[in-house]
């Protein structure tokens, strides 16, 4: 059905299950999370995903792939709080997760984001993108350009303090910083007023449309490499 916004309980659920942590607690809140979180979230992802086929925009996804589990793997972590307090998805080009170069969607309490790009890549394809950025520094740098025309930039929250083996001899100052990254991500925060309208669906789009470039000269460096 179609996108009609996140309910108004949304964030105010998530502060409570940030403090509660409980099965019993959210048993009891469970309706909220279906009708006000999961189920709006799967409509905006179907929405989406309809309007990109519709723009032959190479993203897909479905509320039955797209959207993450609430409950957290706490197999190896210290913290074992059995529920995430975040809603999250993705649409790729295929359709599933596990797909490299991505639009994710982020609602929670401390903030709500939409994001773009290759997130912790594997080492293989992380090479590539390193690769590429060396092998033909122009389209790097008019990618880059491109992202700051649409009001977009490359975080560096995950870029190394020193360059990567076989990167030591790298002389142009925006070469030597990029190759350093170890995720090519952008994003753009969204108002928690926003997150209660139809027109969420406009400003992912609009969003999504910006941080293509990125997308595609990711996509041509790690899936389309030959």
């Amino acid at each position: 059905m179609p996108f009609s916004g996140f309910g108004p309980q949304a964030i105010p659920f998530f502060k409570a299950l940030a403090f509660h942590q409980t099965k019993d607690w959210f048993d009891a809140n469970r309706a909220i999370y279906d009708d006000e979180i999961k189920g709006p979230l799967g409509d905006l992802v179907e929405e989406l995903a309809a309007r990109f086929a519709k723009a032959k925009t190479p993203l897909k996804g479905d509320r039955k792939a797209s959207l993450f589990r609430i409950h957290r793997d706490v197999r190896f972590a210290k913290d074992k709080s059995p529920y995430k307090t975040n809603a999250g998805a993705v649409l790729t080009r295929t359709g599933t997760k596990n797909d490299p170069g991505l639009i994710y969607i982020h609602v929670a309490a401390d903030g709500c984001f939409v994001a773009a790009g290759f997130y912790q890549p594997e080492p293989e394809a992380l090479a590539r993108l390193r690769a590429a950025i060396v092998r033909a520094p122009k389209a790097w740098k008019t990618m880059v350009a491109k992202l700051a025309d649409g009001g977009l930039a490359l975080e560096d929250e995950y870029a190394l303090k020193r360059a990567p083996r076989g990167y030591e001899t790298i002389e142009d100052p925006d070469i030597a910083a990029a190759v350093r990254n170890a995720s090519f991500i952008c994003s753009r925060d969204i108002a928690d007023a926003r997150l209660a309208k139809p027109a969420l669906v406009d400003d992912v789009v609009a969003f999504a449309h910006d941080a293509m470039p990125l997308l595609k000269w990711g996509w041509s460096a790690v899936v389309d490499a030959r």
